[in-house]
């Protein structure tokens, strides 16, 4: 097996390789041929590196080849294990060792599964992709859910694919020390928001529905307008009600519209794959 965090360390790169454990841990492996126990060790070593993708660096020294490096360590048994961190070591493990006995050093010092999740969420957030972030975060409510960093990634992924009301009760709960330039923001677009939903259009249209509920068309303009300003539910809701009554109003101009802001939404999105189990029903 061979990764990018699986290295050999050497004299060329050793300085390299323990001054990049202040980004990411390094776990150096001592091990020799000489050495039957730490020649059977090594696969399992380089399997926990590979099972844990990436969130420590393992670095395996041959120690009869690099003598001199494994002297500058003053390693006295093999195999050994040795941690670093910041270029320090922090923890270690001396003789015979198993897959278990390693990890749990292992678990001491590295970010947990849930940690490492929330970090991929985080990348996906930096990459745009708030609705694949957005997936990824909701299970971790229980580990994270009264972190300030926790709800205020969740609030912008909720705001970023349209869930306004959600994210604005969110936003009510994060304490004052954690409300930051990222909090503001938000806040400051729910109000954009909040005004949009306001405009005289609109205002006109649902005074037009009330008159008459029974109204398409104007249900229908009602619900393109509703999009536009990203209240997605309540158009998905209309465009529905006109479907049940009339599968063919406009001339499929309903389903159509309808179906265009589902695929906005996208697959994750819990209020579309809602509407998409009832037009399925309506249509099958």
């Amino acid at each position: 097996m061979n990764a990018n965090y699986i290295v050999e360390l050497t004299e060329h790169n050793f300085q390299q390789i323990l001054e990049s454990s202040s980004r990411t841990p390094v776990l150096v492996y001592f091990w020799a041929n000489m050495m039957p126990e730490s020649v059977e060790l090594k696969p399992t070593v380089e399997q926990l590196a590979h099972d844990s993708h990436g969130t420590f660096t393992l670095a395996t020294i041959d120690c009869e080849a690099q003598q001199m490096i494994a002297a500058q360590f003053g390693v006295r048994a093999l195999p050994t294990l040795a941690l670093f961190k910041d270029g320090q070591p922090v923890d270690g493990l001396a003789g015979p060792q198993n897959y278990d006995t390693v990890r749990e050093m292992l678990d001491k010092h590295l970010p947990s599964q849930e940690d490492q999740a929330f970090e991929q969420a985080r990348q996906l957030m930096a990459e745009g992709n708030y609705t694949d972030a957005l997936v990824i975060l909701k299970p971790l409510e229980t580990s994270h859910g009264d972190k300030g960093e926790y709800k205020l990634a969740m609030a912008e992924c909720l705001v970023e694919t349209h869930q306004f009301d959600a994210a604005q009760a969110l936003l009510d709960t994060v304490l004052m020390q954690d409300q930051d330039a990222t909090y503001k923001s938000l806040v400051a677009k729910i109000e954009l928001h909040n005004q949009a939903i306001d405009a005289p259009e609109i205002r006109r249209l649902q005074a037009q529905l009330e008159e008459s509920p029974d109204d398409a068309n104007v249900a229908y303009e009602l619900a393109v307008q509703y999009n536009q300003i990203n209240r997605s539910e309540e158009a998905l809701e209309l465009l529905m009600k006109i479907l049940r009554r009339d599968m063919n109003h406009g001339e499929g101009e309903a389903k159509k519209t309808l179906m265009d802001i589902l695929t906005a939404l996208g697959q994750g999105n819990e209020v579309a794959s809602r509407y998409r189990r009832q037009l399925y029903s309506l249509l099958y």
